[in-house]
């Protein structure tokens, strides 16, 4: 079974795919994504790789009837697409390891993939991220992110698209071009800048040690940056990932999610003005080796309880930067 079915107590809709348990457990000794393998060529730096088991699918199955003519229950056929990246060739490598020109190749892919994607008219949200570490459920630890492109906008990205608009309207300017302003004219929360993007605790932290890395000039998209902005955009991400590792002296669990504009949608170029693009990553450990769980405040009512003062992790953030620059 692989369907849509709506969640009418939210308005959002949940994806159901019974088929992916039958994903197979790879043994320890095997990496598909290594050059070599039946499914990846000897020779590549960076490669897109179609998801054996997509949780979305471009020929998708028929729904499933057997819920009836429910007057509260509706379903649509899970319609997608399921990419995943690789990184690098290296199995154990890791994005702070790598050098800016080869993150910059990664971006690259990432915004081919992201504008070859948009010519779907069915896709309305290209969703770019990266799981990192057993913590956050990786099972294939070769550096790798992936790439969903939904037929619905998620829940999470319509709430900042409503907010986004209503302080367009209001103040005529883009709330993550005024949050970015707020943050460094403050200061005390920003761990990393250069010329085109900042990084820091934002003042709402939901998570301990959670960054956003935003780009300072109002871009919508990745596929918008320049040359000079995508060599800023690796080295951001070099350094913030570098942070992250030194924090504890240990590869470091993260879940990294960017937040592109929707695609494909009657008001996309309205979006364009107020929608900034941002990277927002979820660590789920408080502290070394003691995991932050999302329990029932979190999970239930999504009443965040941030156990820490985002100033002060921040202050341990640049801290740890400092050493991983240190090591450059």
């Amino acid at each position: 079974m692989a369907e849509l079915r709506f969640n009418p107590l939210i308005g959002d809709w949940v994806m159901i795919n019974s088929n992916r348990q039958a994903r197979p457990n790879m043994p320890k000794d095997y990496c598909p994504f290594c050059p070599g393998s039946e499914k990846i060529p000897f020779d590549y730096e960076v490669l897109k790789y179609d998801n054996d088991f997509p949780a979305l699918s471009q020929n998708p199955p028929p729904i499933d009837e057997t819920a009836g003519d429910s007057k509260i229950y509706r379903a649509k056929r899970m319609y997608g697409k399921c990419e995943v990246i690789l990184f690098s060739p290296e199995h154990n490598s890791s994005i702070c390891e790598f050098d800016t020109g080869h993150i910059v190749k990664i971006i690259d892919l990432w915004a081919e993939r992201f504008d070859e994607i948009l010519k779907d008219d069915r896709i309305k949200y290209i969703f770019i991220f990266e799981n990192r570490g057993e913590l956050v459920g990786v099972t294939q630890p070769h550096p790798h992110g992936q790439i969903y492109g939904y037929s619905v906008i998620p829940k999470k990205i319509k709430l900042e698209m409503e907010a986004f608009e209503k302080h367009y309207e209001k103040n005529g300017t883009c709330m993550f071009c005024d949050i970015n302003e707020d943050e460094k004219s403050f200061g005390e929360r920003v761990v990393y800048e250069n010329d085109d993007f900042i990084v820091y605790v934002p003042y709402f932290a939901e998570y301990v040690y959670q960054v956003y890395i935003s780009s300072k000039p109002h871009k919508s998209n990745i596929s918008q940056f320049n040359d000079n902005e995508k060599t800023a955009f690796a080295q951001a991400l070099k350094m913030t990932t570098g942070m992250y590792d030194c924090l504890f002296d240990k590869k470091f669990p993260y879940m990294m999610c960017m937040h592109n504009a929707p695609v494909n949608v009657p008001q996309s170029k309205k979006i364009k003005k107020y929608f900034h693009f941002h990277i927002e990553f979820y660590p789920p450990l408080r502290a070394d080796g003691v995991q932050q769980f999302n329990a029932s405040s979190e999970t239930g009512v999504w009443a965040h309880c941030n156990p820490s003062s985002p100033e002060e992790k921040a202050a341990e953030l640049r801290a740890a930067l400092k050493r991983f620059s240190d090591k450059l």
